[in-house]
């Protein structure tokens, strides 16, 4: 089975990590987050996987190489200009089977996609979207269903009265390749989703109900939160699996003197000095160091980021190599780009962004 995976764009939401890092291949909890893409596709027999690229696509293909680490055959499609989804994938034509899956690179899922498929084939549909139920509808598109599971037609932005389904796209298609000979020509940038989807209601559309864990990591609230339920097994991931048997705490090759709090996943060479805490639903990235008597909590620190000590790190996301000062606190949803470096006895909270390269001098922020 074959795979598009759509990853042009820019990851702008979650800045300033997505300005040194290629979106697709931004570490979550210890590897690139497409990888997390692939492994969920290996599951459902996807041994074929097409990347469509754009923003900084040498970045990605430096990552992933030809797939042969990930055990799938890789290959790239990079999109001079954005086109939009249906441009991606009329851009991608030459590369496509008679089937294929089309899926949005900005989600984290487990949904089953062997199950979407077998009700593809059942239903003689020409395409099917995978749908996935919400517990607030007002703030998506949403979908709805006939009782022979045909898409009936599409809301936009509901008003509170037109709401009368919960279920919205999750951004994995099943598509028959004859759909292609209906898009715009190469090079016209037009969205599947808005201009070619509402065309085939009536006429091979079905919609599939999926359930499971299903995430849009592209922003950093998102993106902490994702690195949460990895740690916690709330979905299905290899790592997961790992923690779970580990007591959800692996620190191999790591040197610990302070204490660790399940879960918490910490790459090799970490050091956790003397009265440190950390954890839980923490991950560190190879070479973190922690300062004595710190405390590290809901936090994603990436490869050898290095926090001083009697700091407090919470709720945050740490870029790699960044440096944080002695007695600094900083939490909620803060985002350190790469090489920020903080100096002593700051203080930043309420959602802060620091840019890569940025130096703060000793308290030059107190909130």
């Amino acid at each position: 089975m074959q795979a598009l995976i759509l990853a042009g764009g820019e990851g702008t939401r979650l800045r300033p990590l997505t300005s040194t890092i290629p979106k697709p291949v931004v570490p979550l909890a210890g590897q690139p987050f497409i990888s997390y893409m692939i492994e969920w596709l290996q599951r459902h027999g996807v041994d074929d996987v097409v990347l469509a690229c754009g923003f900084m696509a040498d970045g990605v293909r430096d990552v992933l190489g030809d797939g042969s680490s990930l055990g799938v055959r890789l290959r790239y499609v990079e999109e001079p200009s954005p086109l939009g989804t249906g441009g991606a994938l009329k851009y991608a034509e030459e590369l496509l089977d008679e089937r294929f899956l089309m899926l949005n690179g900005d989600v984290l899922t487990d949904i089953d996609l062997s199950a979407e498929l077998a009700q593809h084939e059942r239903t003689g549909a020409r395409a099917t979207l995978a749908l996935y139920a919400v517990e607030d509808p007002s703030a998506y598109g949403l979908v709805r269903l006939g009782d022979d599971l045909s898409v009936k037609g599409f809301l936009e932005k509901p008003s509170p009265e037109e709401i009368d389904t919960d279920l919205v796209n999750a951004g994995a298609y099943i598509l028959e390749r004859e759909l292609l000979a209906e898009l715009a020509p190469a090079g016209t940038a037009i969205s599947i989703e808005r201009d070619v989807f509402p065309t085939l209601v009536g006429n091979g559309l079905y919609g599939y109900a999926a359930h499971g864990y299903w995430m849009d990591i592209g922003t950093p609230q998102r993106y902490l939160q994702a690195t949460f339920d990895i740690l916690e097994g709330s979905v299905e991931t290899a790592i997961g699996s790992r923690l779970a048997a580990a007591g959800y705490v692996i620190a191999d090759n790591a040197r610990v003197d302070g204490k660790l709090v399940a879960p918490l996943l910490a790459g090799p060479e970490c050091v956790v000095a003397e009265d440190a805490i950390v954890g839980g639903r923490t991950f560190l990235g190879r070479g973190v160091e922690i300062g004595a008597d710190s405390r590290v909590e809901s936090a994603a620190l990436l490869d050898h980021a290095r926090i001083g000590a009697r700091t407090t790190v919470r709720s945050a996301i740490v870029g790699p190599g960044v440096v944080i000062g002695d007695d600094c606190h900083v939490e909620g949803d803060v985002v350190l780009g790469a090489g920020v470096n903080v100096g002593s006895r700051n203080v930043l909270a309420a959602g802060a962004r620091i840019f890569p390269g940025v130096v703060l001098p000793e308290e030059a922020i107190k909130f």
